[in-house]
């Protein structure tokens, strides 16, 4: 029989040892996977780029000499075209040039690539941040608290929200401008923040409710009430650090979906107006000149299609990499 001197190698480490495995903790697992993805490593890609070029749309016009606002009467032509092909693509403007008022439409591009993700971006918080905070009290209180929370969660699921944001836009952008918002697209940009908000905690309180009912009844929180820990404890402590994978789903989804919302709306006319620079404005203002200039409305488009797409991308790999039934095997 072999004995189990002969099993060890000659530095005197056993090949099989427990020293030998290295183990990876949930969030290491999960980024071993998202980095696997190729393409969610473009879609991130993709996602940085249009963040610096919202963060920096000031300095790079600068430096190209261009303004989201500047007329320039002398790139159209008699009929108030785009003079030459493609809209007028030159090396003065790489985009081309606004039909009736030869503004630069790359500088519009990136002005209202700002805009929306503004808009997608503090909505999405707003909107995570209730729906976290109400979904974590009404899965933990339980009992008439949570009866409470869930018969006002289907009272507002109940309402057509986009037809009241459509209803309600007039009349509550006058109200905000009554309490000291600036006049004009700052009220609406306001507006639409809010509202989106209104309606969107729901759906992020609903899931997090339903996570935070399997969570408290789990060891930690039972050792937690034992110790005598404050309900705030529990929930802030306890509760809501374990809360980050479905929240991070969450926002990686919602943020596209509020960006196209906002292009909507101001499509429709209900959300940003000239001059303002936003890709739903352009959109709206490009359906006149379809026929007459096709790449004024394709510009604008493609890059809304570009970084929804991008979002839902990475959302969607975000979601198979913090999936704990997903194959760990290859990254043991």
């Amino acid at each position: 029989m072999t004995s189990v001197i002969d099993s060890v190698r000659e530095d005197g480490v056993e090949p099989n040892s427990a020293e030998s495995i290295v183990g990876k903790s949930p969030r290491e697992l999960a980024w071993a996977r998202l980095s696997r993805d190729k393409f969610a490593r473009v879609a991130l890609g993709v996602i940085v780029f249009y963040l610096f070029v919202a963060a920096f749309a000031p300095v790079i016009c600068a430096v190209l000499g261009i303004s989201p606002y500047a007329l320039d009467g002398d790139a159209l032509n008699d009929y108030g075209l785009p003079k030459g092909a493609f809209g007028g693509i030159s090396t003065e403007h790489w985009l081309g040039v606004e039909p009736g008022t030869g503004r630069d439409i790359f500088a519009r591009l990136i002005y209202g690539a700002r805009a929306s993700l503004l808009v997608g971006i503090l909505a999405t918080l707003l909107t995570t941040t209730i729906g976290l905070v109400i979904g974590v009290v009404a899965g933990y209180k339980r009992g008439w608290v949570d009866s409470i929370i869930g018969r006002f969660m289907d009272v507002t699921l109940a309402f057509p929200s986009f037809l009241l944001i459509i209803a309600l836009t007039r009349p509550f952008t006058q109200r905000l401008e009554s309490l000291g918002v600036p006049e004009g697209n700052p009220a609406r940009m306001t507006y639409i923040i809010l509202v989106l908000a209104t309606f969107g905690w729901v759906y992020v309180a609903r899931v997090v409710r339903g996570q935070t009912l399997s969570l408290r009844e789990r060891e930690f929180v039972e050792a937690a009430k034992a110790s005598g820990a404050t309900t705030r404890h529990i929930i802030f402590k306890q509760l809501l650090p374990n809360l980050w994978a479905p929240v991070i789903v969450i926002v990686s989804l919602s943020l596209p979906g509020y960006v196209a919302t906002e292009s909507t709306l101001s499509f429709l006319g209900l959300g940003l107006m000239q001059p303002a620079a936003s890709w739903g404005v352009m959109l709206g203002d490009s359906v006149r000149y379809y026929r007459a200039d096709p790449t004024y409305l394709f510009i604008p488009g493609i890059a809304l299609v570009v970084l929804v797409m991008a979002f839902n991308i990475v959302g969607d790999a975000i979601r198979d990499a913090l999936d704990p039934k997903a194959d760990r095997q290859n990254l043991l």
